[in-house]
C-alpha cells in the first residue's frame, strides 16, 4: 500500500512539473507576441531587407575615327508581383478584365508561347499569389518598349505588378579585329583597354533596398534608390581602317606559312600614337584568333636588334659606315664558339654599312667584341638611354619586361656580348623595337607609345592624353644620318631588296632568329621572322613592326620573305589611302540645311549640345531625323518602325544602328567606317530574329 502511494506521489509531482513547464512556455510565447511583438517584427523586416547594388552603364570605347569598338546595350529581366495592391483590389477585377489582351500581347511580342499558354501562366501565378515571379529573361530594349504599352502593364508596376530589372550587355561590333587590344569586360578577368581604363569606363554603382519574401524572392522598395553614374567614354588612337589593313595582311601571311603566331604594330611617327595592333595565334583547328597580345611579349629579337649595335658603335666614334670589317666569309670563332651568318654571302672585307645591309652576324658580333668587350658598361649606357632595358609604359596591361644580362650575373660569359650584338642572349618586346625605330624615323626624338587619346563625359573631353617625349635626341645628328643610310641601304641593296617599290622609298631591317623558349629548343628549328621599318623614307609618317613565329622546320622563315611582305602590304595600302595630300578646308558661313539621323535619344543630346531649337513631332523612340535650316527652328521627325520590319538606317551612326539591330535580335556585319550609307535589307522589309544584315558605312 505504501509503495502504491509513493508511486502516485511521484506521478503527481512529475505531472505538476510538466504542467508548470508548459505554462511557462505558453506564457513566454504570449509575452513575445504581445509585449515584444513589435520589436521582433521590426527585426525580422530588417533581416529580410538588403541594400543591393545597381550596375552603372559602362562607357563606350571609340576608335580615333569615331567608330564604336566596344559599347553596352541594355537588356531586361521581367518579373511579376501577383500580390501587388492593384492586382488584388476588388478581388482581382483589374487582372481578370485585362488577362486576355495581356496574354495576346505577350504572345505577339515574344512569339515563344501561344496566347493560351501565357494566359495559363498568368492565371497560375495569380492563383498562387506568387511574389516577384520571373516572366521573361534577357529581353531587348525594343521588346521592353513594346511590353510597356500592353494593357495592365502600362498602368505602372504598382497596379500591374510588372517589374523590370535592367543590366548592360557588352557589345564588340568588330568582333575579332583588335580584340586583344580593346580587351574583354569580364567581371573576373578583364584584359586590354577594358582593364587598363576600367576605373573610367565602369562608372559609379548605384544602390536600392530590396525586401526578400518567401522562397528567397526579392522585391525592390520604392523611393530608396541611389542612381548609378554611367561610365566615361574612351577615345583611342586606333584607326579602324589601318587596323583592318594590318589584320588582313598579317592573317594572309600567317595562313600561307602556317605560322604559330604573329603581330603587326603601326605607329604614328611624330606622336607615338599606336594606330593599329594586330595579334593572331593559331588555334587547334588551324584558324587564327586574337588570343594573346604578342606585341607585348618579350623574346629574342634577332637581327632587328642590330640597329642598337650599329648606333652604339657610331656614337662611340670607333667606326663609321665606311670602316672595314672582315666578315670571315660568314663564319667566325670566338671563345670556342662559332658565329654564323644566316645567309651565305662569301664576303670577307666589307664596310660597316655593307655588313649591316647583308645582316651579317659576324660583323655585328665583331663590333661589340672589339669595341665594347673591355668596357661593356659603355654599351649598356646606350641601351639604357634608348629605354631597351625597361618597359615602354604603353597604356596596356601585361607588357613583358625585357631581359638583358649584364657583367657579374650568373648568365654572363665571354660570348654573351658578341651574341647580344646580333640579337641573342636578351629579350625585348616588338613594341620596344617599334619605339626605337620610330625614334630614328622621328629625327632622333623618342616618343612614348600610347593608345588612348581622350576620356569623354557625354561628349565633352574631361582628360586629354598628349604625346610624351622620352628622349629629345637618342643620338647625334652625325650618327642619325649614317643609321638612316644603312636602314635605307637594307631595302635598296640588302636583305630586303626584293621588297622595293617604285611608288615610294622606305627604310628598315629584316630579322631572323632561331627560337629557344617555353619548352622549345634550338633543335626544333622554329624561326621568328621580323621586319621593322618606316616610310616614306624621306618624310616618315608611320613606323611598322611585324613579328611572326613560324612552325617547326618551315621552308620559308627569313624575315625578308615572311615579315617583310606584310610590312610592304600594309605600307602600300597606307600610302595609297592615308598619305594623299588634300586641299585644306576653308570655313564659310553656313547657309544650307542639315539632316541628322539616329535614335531620338542621340539627336536630343546633339540638339542640346549645339543649343539647337527644334519642334518634336516624333511618335516613337526609334530612328528619328532632325532637320535644321539657317535662322529657323529645326524639326525632329520619327519613322514608323513596326515590329519585325526593317527601319531606314541610312545616315545613322554605327552605335545607334547597332543598338537598333541588336534590340531586334538581328545579326549585324559592318563594313567601312562612318555612318550607314547602304543596308542589305531594304527599309520596310520583313526581318526575322537572327537574320544577318550587312551595313555599309561611308
Amino acid at each position: 500500500m505504501e509503495t502504491k502511494k509513493d508511486i502516485l506521489a511521484r506521478t503527481y509531482i512529475i505531472f505538476i512539473g510538466l504542467l508548470l513547464f508548459c505554462l511557462t512556455i505558453v506564457g513566454k510565447v504570449l509575452y513575445i507576441q504581445i509585449a515584444e511583438g513589435t520589436y521582433w517584427t521590426e527585426l525580422a523586416d530588417k533581416a529580410r531587407i538588403r541594400l543591393e547594388q545597381i550596375e552603372a552603364e559602362r562607357g563606350t570605347i571609340y576608335s580615333d575615327d569615331g567608330a564604336v569598338l566596344s559599347t553596352s546595350i541594355p537588356e531586361f529581366d521581367i518579373y511579376v508581383d501577383y500580390m501587388a495592391d492593384g492586382l488584388r483590389e476588388k478581388e482581382g477585377k483589374l487582372f481578370m478584365e485585362n488577362i486576355d489582351s495581356l496574354a495576346f500581347g505577350l504572345s505577339k511580342i515574344f512569339k515563344d508561347k501561344k496566347v493560351s499558354g501565357y494566359k495559363k501562366l498568368l492565371q497560375k501565378g495569380f492563383r498562387k499569389g506568387e511574389r516577384y515571379a520571373l516572366l521573361k529573361r534577357k529581353i531587348s530594349f525594343t521588346e521592353y518598349e513594346l511590353l510597356k504599352k500592353l494593357p495592365l502593364v502600362r498602368l505602372g508596376k504598382n497596379k500591374s505588378g510588372f517589374i523590370a530589372e535592367v543590366r548592360m550587355k557588352r557589345l564588340y561590333p568588330f568582333k575579332l579585329m583588335a580584340n586583344r587590344t580593346i580587351g574583354i569586360a569580364r567581371d573576373s578577368n578583364k584584359v586590354g583597354l577594358e582593364k587598363k581604363y576600367d576605373s573610367y569606363l565602369n562608372g559609379t554603382t548605384g544602390s536600392r533596398l530590396v525586401r526578400y519574401i518567401a522562397g528567397g524572392t526579392g522585391v525592390p522598395i520604392e523611393g530608396n534608390d541611389t542612381e548609378p553614374q554611367d561610365g566615361l567614354d574612351v577615345v583611342t588612337n586606333l584607326d579602324v581602317g589601318i587596323q583592318d589593313i594590318a589584320h588582313q595582311a598579317l592573317e594572309r601571311m600567317m595562313i600561307e606559312n602556317e605560322a604559330i603566331y604573329g603581330t603587326c604594330i603601326v605607329m604614328e611617327v611624330k606622336t607615338g600614337k599606336i594606330k593599329a595592333i594586330a595579334n593572331l595565334g593559331r588555334q587547334s583547328d588551324g584558324s587564327y584568333w586574337e588570343d594573346y597580345n604578342y606585341a607585348l611579349a618579350a623574346s629574342e629579337p634577332g637581327s632587328t636588334w642590330k640597329l642598337t649595335t650599329l648606333m652604339a658603335a657610331l656614337e662611340e666614334k670607333v667606326v663609321t659606315n665606311n670602316s672595314t670589317l672582315n666578315l670571315e666569309g660568314g663564319r667566325w670563332m670566338v671563345s670556342n664558339r662559332t658565329v654564323y651568318d644566316s645567309e651565305i654571302h662569301g664576303l670577307h672585307q666589307a664596310t660597316v654599312q655593307q655588313a649591316f645591309e647583308k645582316s651579317s652576324n659576324v660583323g655585328m658580333a665583331k663590333l661589340t667584341y672589339y669595341y665594347f668587350n673591355n668596357k661593356p658598361s659603355a654599351y649598356f649606357k646606350y641601351l639604357q638611354k634608348w629605354h631597351m632595358d625597361t618597359l615602354t609604359g604603353v597604356d596596356l596591361p601585361g607588357e613583358g619586361r625585357p631581359k638583358i644580362y649584364k657583367p657579374g650575373s650568373r648568365m654572363w660569359s665571354n660570348t654573351t656580348l658578341p651574341w647580344m650584338g646580333f640579337g641573342y642572349n636578351l629579350t625585348i618586346t616588338p613594341l620596344q623595337t617599334a619605339m626605337l625605330y620610330n625614334a630614328v624615323a622621328n629625327e632622333g626624338k623618342m616618343m612614348k607609345p600610347y593608345l588612348v587619346n581622350a576620356i569623354l563625359k557625354e561628349g565633352d573631353i574631361v582628360h586629354q592624353f598628349d604625346p610624351v617625349v622620352l628622349e629629345g635626341a637618342i643620338c647625334s645628328q652625325e650618327t642619325l644620318i649614317q643609321v638612316k643610310q644603312c636602314l635605307e641601304g637594307v631595302v635598296l641593296r640588302g636583305t630586303a631588296s626584293k621588297l622595293q617599290t617604285p611608288a615610294y622609298n622606305f627604310a628598315g631591317k629584316t630579322g631572323t632568329s632561331l627560337v629557344a623558349d617555353k619548352g622549345i629548343s634550338y633543335d626544333d628549328k622554329i624561326y621568328q621572322s621580323s621586319f621593322a621599318g618606316y616610310f616614306p623614307a624621306n618624310d616618315p609618317a608611320y613606323t611598322i613592326v611585324v613579328v611572326i613565329r613560324n612552325k617547326k622546320h618551315a621552308s620559308r622563315f627569313y624575315g625578308g620573305l615572311v615579315a617583310g611582305p606584310v610590312f610592304r602590304e600594309v605600307a602600300d595600302r597606307l600610302y595609297a589611302g592615308y598619305l594623299q595630300r588634300y586641299t585644306p578646308f576653308q570655313a564659310t558661313t553656313d547657309s544650307i540645311s542639315h539632316l541628322y539621323t539616329g535614335t531620338k535619344k542621340s539627336l536630343e543630346v546633339i540638339a542640346a549640345k549645339l543649343e539647337m531649337p527644334y519642334k518634336d513631332s516624333t511618335k516613337n523612340k526609334g530612328v528619328a531625323h532632325l532637320i535644321t535650316s539657317p535662322n529657323k527652328k529645326g524639326i525632329m521627325q520619327g519613322s514608323e518602325d513596326a515590329a519585325g520590319l526593317m527601319p531606314e538606317l541610312k545616315g545613322v551612326g554605327l552605335k545607334d544602328a547597332l543598338k537598333i539591330c541588336e534590340e531586334n535580335g538581328w545579326y549585324v556585319a559592318v563594313k567601312g567606317v562612318g555612318r550607314v550609307s547602304t543596308q542589305s535589307i531594304a527599309a520596310g522589309s520583313k526581318v526575322k530574329k537572327g537574320q544577318k544584315i550587312i551595313l555599309m558605312l561611308n
